[in-house]
């Protein structure tokens, strides 16, 4: 756990990719990958960024903008884990969910 800003601890959340997500993320460009990766990681911090959006017609799917690739991830607070569930170009990601 780590202190926030008033002191008091804050619990530390996992980040986990689905098998679909992680294939998905291997495919992308190594450049646009590190991008990806970093965003991720700020998931464990932040659940719900700034830019983040509720997917139309998917309840619990929430999606981050990276550039041109969309990461669409589930929250489960009670367990204080972020699942991301898909990782692709914009035009392409929306297809299989």
């Amino acid at each position: 756990m780590t202190d926030d800003a008033a002191g008091a601890p804050t619990p530390t959340w996992k980040i986990e990719l689905a098998p679909a997500a992680a294939r998905q993320l291997g495919k992308v460009d190594k450049s646009v990958r590190r991008r990806i990766v970093t965003a991720i990681d700020g998931l464990a911090r932040t659940q719900r960024p700034a830019g983040v959006r509720a997917l139309t017609g998917h309840p619990g799917l929430l999606r981050i903008r990276v550039g041109d690739y969309r990461v669409v991830y589930t929250v489960r607070d009670e367990h204080l884990v972020a699942l991301v569930v898909a990782i692709a170009h914009r035009r392409e990601v929306y297809r299989d969910l």
